[in-house]
């Protein structure tokens, strides 16, 4: 079963030089959000692929009811996985985490650190923080989920698609969680 993540699905088509990410990557050139209605036509394009007919997991996506309704269109939803976390968990794990700029692998400073603090155990680069994990912009975006996202909430719960996750243990034990409701899903 294919993960398909937004950012994924965006890069993949980018680097495909496919005329849709030719497209794209316009967009992100210029710093702006690709467009909802170019995501969903690269979202369609890529479930028409054999791997993913059998099923699919998307991965942050949709994040507006616009979005939801627009996938609606395209597929059908089958399960919906939300994972809880309170906000102040939200805000420790995202400042906590540091990226290494050379090779893209990902540490948190208090789940998952370097063997040297403050150096990528690969390459040896200085990690860094990424603007939007800062504390202030964590709080913008957990001010954007309440206004954006939220809604999608009692939309997929009212269609009995919503599942809920306790996400607040380490990595594994959430992961273990969401592999079991992946298994009852697909055992029903």
């Amino acid at each position: 079963m294919p993960h398909l993540s937004t950012g994924d699905l965006l890069r993949a088509a980018v680097a495909a030089g496919t005329p849709l990410g030719v497209e794209a990557d316009g967009f992100m050139r210029r710093g702006q959000l690709v467009p909802d209605a170019l995501v969903l036509r690269i979202l369609r394009e890529r479930l028409e692929k054999a791997d993913a007919r059998r099923g699919f997991l998307l991965d942050g996506y949709p994040r507006t009811l616009a979005q939801a309704e627009e996938l609606d269109r395209i597929t059908t939803v089958d399960l919906v996985a939300w994972f809880e976390v309170p906000s102040e968990a939200l805000v420790a794990r995202l400042a906590g985490r540091r990226l290494c700029p050379t090779c893209q692998r990902v540490y948190n400073v208090t789940t998952k650190p370097p063997h040297e603090a403050g150096r990528c155990d690969d390459d040896h680069s200085v990690l860094v923080q990424r603007p939007d994990d800062r504390p202030e912009a964590v709080a913008e975006r957990l001010r954007v989920y309440a206004r954006d996202t939220a809604p999608l909430l009692e939309h997929y719960r009212s269609r009995g698609l919503l599942q809920m996750v306790d996400a607040s243990g380490s990595p594994s034990a959430v992961a273990e969680k969401f592999g079991q409701l992946l298994g009852r899903a697909t055992r029903d």
